[in-house]
Formats: C-alpha cells, sequence, structure tokens
C-alpha cells in the first residue's frame, strides 16, 4: 500500500483530499525493491510508473476515481488554473498514459474529482486549501522557484480566481530537503539577497570536511512566503522530514533525493483536490 504522510486536522473536510508520498508501497524495483517510484524517470519502466501512480492516487482520492493532473515543472513561479471540467476527464491535460501536457510549477482548481500532484526529489512540495470556497492548489518550489515567488504568486492568483482570503487559507509546507543537507553557493544566496529582504534568516553556516558550507533553509523560506501573502502563521504546517537524510528503522531512506543519491533516483508526489 502506498505510503502517505497527511496533516491531522485537515481531515475534518469531508471534501477534501490530499497526501505527500513516502518511497514505500509501490512496485519499482530499479531504485530499491517496493519503491513507489511517481515520476516517469529514464531508470524506471513506464508501465510500473503507471501501477505507482493508481496505487498513489487511490491512496490519495479514494476508490472514487480521482483523475490526476500533473504539470512539466519548469522551476519557475507561473500556475495553472484548471476550470474545464471536460477538458480534464477527456485526457485533454494529460496524455492516454498520464503524462503532463501542461507546464508550470503550480495548479490550482476547485472541480470535483481533479487530484493535483506535484513531483519532488528534494525541492519543496506546499499544498494550499481554502475552506470556505472549496479551492485547492499545489506548488513545487525548488530554490529557483522559492526565488520567483510561487507560492505567493500563487496566492494571489487564488485571490483573483476565487475570491480567497489569505488569513482564511491553509497551508502544508511538505517533506523536502532541510537545511542540514542542503549546502548551496554564492549564486543561490545572492539570488536570494536580491528578492526578499529577510534572505539572511534563512542561511546558517555549517562545519563541513573542507572548511565551513551555507546552508538554505527552504521550509522556512516557503513559510515565510506564505506569511508575506497573507496566510496566518498558525495555519501553516511544517512537516519537518528531510528527503536527504530520513531514514526508517531498518536505515533505509524514507525518501528519493535527488542530490544524496546523485541524480539516479525515483519522484515523490504531494497531491489535493476536491471530492
Amino acid at each position: 500500500m502506498a505510503e502517505l504522510i497527511r496533516i491531522g486536522h485537515w481531515a475534518e473536510f469531508s471534501w477534501l483530499r490530499h497526501g505527500f508520498s513516502r518511497r514505500g508501497g509501490g512496485v519499482s524495483e530499479v531504485y530499491g525493491p517496493g519503491d513507489l517510484n511517481l515520476g516517469w524517470t529514464k531508470e524506471d519502466d513506464p508501465a510500473k510508473v503507471v501501477k505507482n501512480r493508481e496505487r498513489w492516487t487511490a491512496a490519495v482520492g479514494g476508490e472514487g476515481g480521482m483523475k490526476l493532473v500533473t504539470v512539466r515543472q519548469v522551476h519557475g513561479a507561473a500556475s495553472r488554473v484548471l476550470k474545464d471540467r471536460d477538458g480534464v476527464l477527456e485526457g485533454r491535460l494529460v496524455t492516454a498514459e498520464g503524462r503532463a501536457v501542461l507546464e508550470g510549477d503550480g495548479l490550482m482548481t476547485n472541480l470535483p474529482g481533479v487530484l493535483l500532484g506535484i513531483q519532488t526529489a528534494d525541492c519543496v512540495p506546499v499544498l494550499v486549501v481554502d475552506p470556505k470556497n472549496r479551492a485547492v492548489a499545489a506548488f513545487h518550489a525548488g530554490w529557483r522557484g522559492t526565488v520567483a515567488k510561487v507560492v505567493e504568486q500563487g496566492i494571489a492568483t487564488m485571490k483573483k480566481e476565487y475570491g480567497s482570503r489569505p488569513e482564511e487559507l491553509l497551508a502544508a509546507v511538505g517533506p523536502s530537503i532541510g537545511s542540514c543537507c542542503y549546502a548551496v553557493g554564492d549564486e543561490v544566496r545572492g539570488e536570494f539577497e536580491a528578492a526578499t529582504p529577510y534572505a539572511e534568516e534563512l542561511f546558517r553556516k555549517q562545519a563541513a570536511e573542507n572548511g565551513v558550507r551555507v546552508h538554505l533553509d527552504l521550509w522556512e523560506a516557503n513559510r515565510r512566503q506564505l506569511v508575506e501573502a497573507g496566510v496566518r502563521p498558525e495555519k501553516i504546517v511544517v512537516v519537518g522530514e528531510c528527503s536527504g537524510c530520513a531514514v526508517d528503522e531498518a536505515g533505509r531512506r524514507v525518501y528519493f533525493s535527488h542530490r544524496m543519491e546523485k541524480g539516479i533516483t525515483g519522484r515523490m508526489m504531494s497531491g489535493v483536490g476536491v471530492v
């Protein structure tokens, strides 16, 4: 069975479905036995990815047959608004196999029966829920997307499209690489310093074998971005599990990590939808 993390108190909304995948509970073998690889990676068998996606969609959405829609992620700030239910159900937004047609790094909708999926293997997935208007959004925020303020701009789009009030929104920052494992160079630091006034609070120095490295806290960067957009701090959950170093009791990696596995790895998926 697909392994999921859910935000406990979101269960009070009977119309809401959501979940962050972990590594276990799938049929892929190329990265490890029983892996739930949800990405169209070059190493894995596409038929196994299809099976994994079926398992994950059923685990998140239930047996009601929600339609999974993803995007071809480009590390930017563009979000796609799904309005055409026929387009979703008739397969115009995904290929017959289930591959993404749309390009962007955010998805949002108020259509019932649609499950929005964001893929990650260290980058930050952010899910946002508007309980009043029954609208949801999912964002992919790597360091470039975070600098581009994909989440902040996405919430501005939710205000425009659904009349969402930021102070009423719920948000969750999902499993991704933590500052413990995310050393970055001067280029990344410079980009953040140019983009945000609180950049200094996002970086810390950590001893390394070859001296001192600067580490970036993408969880805090996206939490702050949510707050800057008007979301109340108490309505933001940071899952706080690092894709780089989290392991189970047997010492096996809990998540896929592009950085730690040197690019030869699978993908997690984070999803949210309205039933």
